[in-house]
């Protein structure tokens, strides 16, 4: 069996310069934005060496195009699109399931997540290490997952926790006046 090949498309949004790779199953990753198209790129390339340019098919290019109304403001849902993650530990792949289901201006806490899935609070830190390896950021709204508190807590994505912050403020969200009773899943 020959090994899956990845393509990808960099493109301008309103945020910045966002990438996006995929293979014949699905979308394998998401690049949130960046100032520059040769920045998205390099950091695309450095996950998926060997990846080449290429036309999206028309899932991709859906998402391409729901990725530039996100960036304008429009809330968008990202649930229904097809996703090759690979191999995932069961406990992450069982968080990216959840987090798929947060709807738009919703959040939840590490902690809460680590609760509805049926966890202890020790697993918080595994539910952020799951954020933090979240191979397709936007489409997998690891944004949306906050420390306890409501404090933003840490976004491993260009611009760190104040990119975190811009997304969630897009969404309606203002992430220093949350409360426990503010956060839930939608659904």
């Amino acid at each position: 069996m020959g090994q899956t090949v990845h393509h990808y498309l960099v493109f301008e949004t309103a945020g910045g310069f966002c990438g996006i790779a995929w293979n014949r199953i699905g979308i394998t990753r998401f690049q949130l934005p960046t100032r520059s198209a040769e920045a998205t790129e390099r950091n695309l390339l450095r996950r998926l060496p060997g990846a080449e340019p290429g036309s999206p098919p028309p899932e991709v290019a859906e998402a391409v195009a729901a990725a530039k109304r996100y960036f304008e403001g429009e809330e968008t849902d990202f649930s229904g699109l097809g996703l090759d993650l690979g191999e995932q530990d069961e406990f992450f792949g069982k968080v990216y399931a959840a987090v798929r289901r947060l709807g738009w201006g919703h959040t939840t806490t590490y902690g809460a997540l680590a609760k509805e899935l049926g966890a202890g609070p020790e697993a918080a830190r595994d539910v952020g290490q799951a954020m933090a390896r979240n191979p397709v950021p936007l489409i997998i709204p690891c944004h949306r997952v906050l420390a306890a508190g409501g404090r933003v807590g840490g976004f491993s994505a260009p611009g760190g926790s104040t990119a975190k912050m811009r997304m969630l403020e897009l969404e309606g969200v203002s992430p220093g006046s949350l409360d426990a009773a503010q956060q839930s899943f939608g659904f």
